[in-house]
This record gives C-alpha cells, sequence and structure tokens, in this order.
C-alpha cells in the first residue's frame, strides 16, 4: 500500500509539473495576445495623431470592436492550441475552477487537485514575469471591472463566463463520447465566447489564477476578491447541473446520439458479442476469449466509469 502511495504520489507530481508547463504555454499565448492588441491601439492612435491616447489601455479600456476580437481569440485559441497539447499529458485544466470542478465529479483525486492549483498559480505567475522580461513596457493584461460595473455585478459576470466554461469542460471532455478527442475546440470557442461577453464589465478572467499572476506585477485592485468567488461559484454552479444532468440520465432525454458507452450500456454478453461479429463483416463465430474480454469490457463501461487521468 505505502509503495502504491508512493508511486501514485509520483504520477501526481509529474502530472502537476507538466501542468505548470501548460499553464504557462496558455498564458503566454493568451496574455500576449492582450498585450500585443494593446500596443497595437497606441501605435494606431499615433499614426493617426490622436493625442486622446498616450499609452496602450488597459484589458477593458477596449478602444473599438477590433481590439474585443483580438483579445477573445487570444485567449480562446490559446487555451484550445494549450488544452489540445496537453489533453493526454495532464488533461490540460490550467484553471482552479476547472480543477474544483473535477475533484467534485471524481475525476481527480484531491492530491492531485492540491498539486494542480499550485502548478497552476506558480505557472500564470511565471508567465506574466515573463511577458514583464520580454516586452516593453508595463504590463496592461490585469484584469479591472469596467466604468459602472459594481462589484456585485461582476461577480455575476465572472460567475456565469465560468459556469459556461467549466460546462463545457464536464460535458465535452469529462464526458467521454466520440467527440471527447476534440474536446478543445469545443472548450476553446466557449472561453472565446465568454470573452466576447465579459472583457468590456470585467477582463473575463473566468480563472483565478489568470487573474493572481497579472497582479503580482501590476498591482492588486481592491474588488480582486470577485476573481476568486465569482469563478468558484460558477464553477459549483456548473458541477452541480452536470450531477443533476448524470442522475436524470440524460441519454435518455435524446437518444441514439454519439455518445458511445450509452449506445451499448447495459448489453448482454451474447449481444455485445453479435454485434462485435456484425460490424467487423465476419461470422458469428465466438471469437477468441482475449478480444472477446477486451470488447466487452470496453462495451459495458459507463459514462461515469472515468480514468483518474483522463480529465481536462
Amino acid at each position: 500500500m505505502f509503495k502504491a502511495s508512493r508511486a501514485q504520489l509520483k504520477i501526481d507530481a509529474t502530472a502537476a509539473a507538466m501542468e505548470l508547463v501548460g499553464t504557462v504555454l496558455f498564458l503566454l499565448l493568451g496574455l500576449g495576445g492582450i498585450q500585443a492588441a494593446a500596443y497595437s491601439n497606441t501605435l494606431t492612435a499615433k499614426a493617426s495623431q490622436n493625442g486622446s491616447l498616450s499609452g496602450p489601455q488597459a484589458i477593458n479600456s477596449v478602444a473599438g470592436i477590433d481590439q474585443l476580437l483580438y483579445i477573445s481569440c487570444s485567449m480562446g485559441f490559446a487555451l484550445l492550441t494549450s488544452a489540445w497539447l496537453f489533453f493526454r499529458v495532464t488533461g490540460g485544466v490550467f484553471n482552479p475552477q476547472v480543477a474544483l470542478a473535477l475533484l467534485l465529479t471524481g475525476c481527480i483525486s484531491p492530491i492531485r487537485f492540491s498539486f494542480y492549483i499550485v502548478a497552476q498559480i506558480v505557472g500564470s505567475i511565471i508567465a506574466s514575469a515573463l511577458l514583464k522580461a520580454i516586452l516593453p513596457g508595463p504590463l496592461f493584461v490585469n484584469v479591472a471591472l469596467g466604468p459602472n460595473v459594481s462589484a456585485v455585478q461582476g461577480l455575476f459576470i465572472e460567475a456565469i463566463g465560468t459556469a459556461a466554461l467549466v460546462f463545457a469542460v464536464l460535458m465535452l471532455a469529462a464526458e467521454k463520447h466520440k467527440s471527447t478527442a476534440i474536446a478543445p475546440i469545443g472548450i476553446g470557442l466557449t472561453l472565446f465566447a465568454c470573452h466576447l461577453f465579459a472583457v468590456l464589465f470585467t477582463g473575463a478572467a473566468l480563472n483565478s489564477a489568470r487573474a493572481l499572476g497579472p497582479a503580482v506585477f501590476s498591482g492588486f485592485p481592491t474588488i480582486h476578491w470577485i476573481y476568486w468567488v465569482g469563478p468558484t461559484l460558477g464553477s459549483l454552479f456548473s458541477t452541480a447541473l452536470y450531477s443533476a444532468l448524470k442522475q436524470l440520465k440524460y441519454q435518455n432525454l435524446n437518444p441514439n446520439q454519439d455518445s458511445h458507452y450509452e449506445q451499448h450500456s447495459g448489453s448482454s454478453v451474447s449481444e455485445t458479442l453479435k454485434r462485435f461479429s456484425i460490424a467487423s463483416n465476419t461470422s458469428l463465430e465466438r471469437p477468441s476469449f482475449a478480444s472477446a474480454t477486451v470488447e466487452v469490457t470496453r462495451e459495458t463501461r459507463t459514462d461515469s466509469q472515468i480514468p483518474p487521468n483522463a480529465m481536462v
């Protein structure tokens, strides 16, 4: 038991180290794009001799719809590519609120959850430090409330955006189906859509680690707490919704969709072997014990039986 625990601890620590690398990559690409958008506005202002802009603009002081789209694309595509690259390594979590949902749904252990939280926070700080070191001028990637946005409004906006992101992770990645391999596409597009909604009002953190890293170098706003409370509330809501759908056996509401396990769960051994034989255009002769065992195990597995390392 002790040897097994030590071996699992080593695996979790290694996964956390890779999660740190993935978080750094995600935020380097995403926050770097936001910084580029700020400087692009500066150059445009100088070219048009507009004296109203004296420097890069903050993330939610968007000068035009083009900057809004640039920021949203930067974060959405950064998550899409980074999560896809690390999907089979660590699950590509990169977000404490996503990690919380995976913990509550049993996809990861408490030990791995703790390791991931530390890795994500440290990764965010490292990414922000690298951007500050390699890019000119101060960082303009911190999050803050937009004009006329109250703390309560900001809290709910962050909660709603994070709820959408976490629900996408649970339904596309934690829930196994034929499209799970391309789950990062749906998750990245969800983050893109959430940024289109939330950037102007809160800066669209939707991720406590993402909010913390830049604040270490640019200063903590007085309302920094909403970037922890809001996303956490959103994560808890999506986890509760996902759990309710599982209890209601949501597959029965719209049957015969693309879930491999949903279509074949509960089948008898004879039915499974018959399907196996027909699908491969062979006779109904009984396959070897080894192949039959593998096929039955695969076919009768349920959605809830998710390996501990098969998450996002």
